[in-house]
């Protein structure tokens, strides 16, 4: 049985992993976001869908650059919660 000291140690990896994960297509999303608002203002494009294509194809190309390591990453998360799961 886990006392609450392992449970919570485990919650803080949980949540640093979903960082880890998550922060690498935030990131690009938003700078390409921001880009893009900038190019907006300065030439006064109104058009609020124009962000869209080139923030998924950011991400898109975010996810086949890294998306192997964060599967390894979630593989070896997942290992670990089963040994822990297991008893060891």
């Amino acid at each position: 049985m886990l006392n609450s000291n392992e449970i919570l140690e485990i919650l803080n990896q949980t949540f640093l992993l979903a960082l880890r994960i998550a922060l690498p297509l935030l990131l690009v999303s938003m700078i390409i976001g921001i880009v893009i608002a900038i190019f907006q203002a300065a030439t006064s494009i109104n058009e609020q869908t124009l962000t869209f294509v080139p923030k998924l194809l950011s991400i898109v190309g975010m996810l086949v650059l890294l998306g192997g390591t964060m599967l390894r990453t979630l593989q070896e998360f997942f290992i670990r919660i089963l040994t822990i799961i297991q008893g060891g």
